[in-house]
């Protein structure tokens, strides 16, 4: 079942509930709406495969007096951690963009979702332009979802990446609503680790080249019910293609910030660069990876009235 109004798109299958805001803080599920019919829990974030801007390494230092405040990039920092990374195309999406227009796909067995934004802002030396869009595909009798962030850019690029919550964040106090974290490249991280703020480049993070290449990339919490302390399914985010994400975060800043960046690669104008991701509660590591490897090896995904397919 599917509801629109004019703030939000409402999604209900048997085995989900979830919402994509049209207006606020968009793109991506909205924070706290996806809920396991399952199990009655619902993710404890600002919202699953939040996008961001298109960043590449590097300072702005030399041209930040000319830059607008939305292309600003502040890193030393334990927000940042201490890569220096430039911004350069945005804005920030979810903050910024302020409204899209979703167009809902009704299938025989699943519900699709697409959206997009035209970056505005851009710093000296580029031009404003690449397109970024999103798929999200809620199939009947599944407890996750899938979905994809492709850009295509309007720029030349060397190592272009696409900031991501993948699967989001996590707000908490001490540790009530999660027991653990989940990383297929570093194991099993007890809540404990989260109890004081780190930056995202002091451990558990990712960086392509540096870190061996998981044969899975899973990112994935532990839900537990912060009023009885019982423990929950898992939440996780998985991109289907490892090689396509250049750096990934765990670390906590007044919540657990997971956030990814895929691309890395040089562009061109025209050219592409993204991944596709699966979303959703699972009741053991064994089965994320059993569904991982069911739809593994894939980087993108479309919809239309017929069939969804992910593509290589």
């Amino acid at each position: 079942m599917v509801t629109e109004t004019p703030d939000a798109i409402h999604v209900v299958t048997d085995s989900l509930e979830a919402t994509v805001n049209k207006r606020g803080y968009v793109s991506g599920v909205a924070g706290g709406s996806l809920v396991d019919r399952k199990t009655g829990f619902r993710d404890p974030g600002f919202g699953l495969d939040i996008a961001d801007f298109i960043l590449e390494p590097g300072s702005d230092a030399a041209h930040r007096t000319q830059l607008a405040p939305d292309l600003t990039y502040d890193f030393g920092n334990l927000v940042h951690g201490g890569r220096a990374k430039r911004i350069v195309e945005g804005p920030q999406i979810c903050t910024r963009a302020g409204e899209l227009q979703p167009q809902v796909i009704r299938g025989g067995d699943f519900v699709a979702i697409r959206q997009a934004f035209t970056y505005t802002l851009a710093p000296p030396g580029k031009r404003a332009g690449s397109r970024w869009e999103q798929t999200l595909v809620f199939p009947a009798g599944k407890r996750y979802f899938l979905c994809s962030d492709r850009v295509t850019s309007a720029n030349s690029y060397e190592s272009p990446s696409l900031r991501v919550d993948m699967p989001g964040h996590v707000k908490h106090a001490g540790g009530d609503k999660f027991g653990e974290v989940y990383l297929s490249y570093r194991g099993r991280i007890p809540a404990a680790e989260f109890s004081a703020d780190f930056a995202p480049d002091t451990k558990y993070d990712y960086v392509r080249g540096r870190d061996p290449m998981p044969r899975r990339f899973i990112r994935a919490i532990h839900l537990r019910d912060p009023a009885t302390r019982a423990d929950g399914p898992w939440l996780a985010g998985m991109s289907l293609e490892p090689k396509v994400v250049s750096e990934a975060w765990c670390h906590q800043r007044g919540y657990v910030c997971m956030i990814e960046e895929v691309g890395g690669r040089p562009v061109k104008p025209g050219g592409t660069f993204g991944a596709a991701y699966i979303v959703g509660y699972f009741d053991s590591v064994p089965e994320m990876e059993r569904v991982y490897d069911r739809y593994a090896n894939h980087e993108s995904l479309q919809a239309d009235e017929l069939e969804w397919r992910l593509m290589k």
